[in-house]
C-alpha cells in the first residue's frame, strides 16, 4: 500500500491529499529515509512524521487495503513516544 493511503486510511493524517502533500515536503521518513508518497510501506516500517515541531514515530503492524473502521484504525500501528 502506498504510504499517502496508508496515513489515511490508518487516520494518522485526515486526508489523503495532506498525507501527499507531507511526503513532498519531506516530513515522512521511513526506516530514517525521507520517502515519496509513492512508497509501498511494508510490516515492521518504521515511519516518522514531523508535524510542526514535533515528530510522530509510529510502527506499521498492519498493512490492510479494506475498508478500515474508526475503531480498527489504531490496530494498523503502533505509536512510540513522541519526539519534541
Amino acid at each position: 500500500m502506498r504510504i499517502d493511503k496508508f496515513l489515511k486510511v490508518s487516520r494518522l493524517i485526515k486526508r489523503r491529499t495532506v498525507a501527499n502533500e507531507a511526503c513532498d515536503k519531506g516530513r515522512i521518513s521511513v526506516n530514517g529515509k525521507i520517502v515519496k508518497a509513492s512508497y509501498n510501506v511494508s510490516v515492521g516500517d518504521i515511519m516518522e512524521i514531523s508535524l510542526g515541531e514535533k515528530i510522530l514515530k509510529v510502527e506499521i503492524l498492519k498493512v490492510d487495503d479494506k475498508h478500515i473502521t474508526k475503531d480498527d484504525a489504531p490496530l494498523m500501528y503502533r505509536q512510540f513516544e513522541q519526539l519534541s
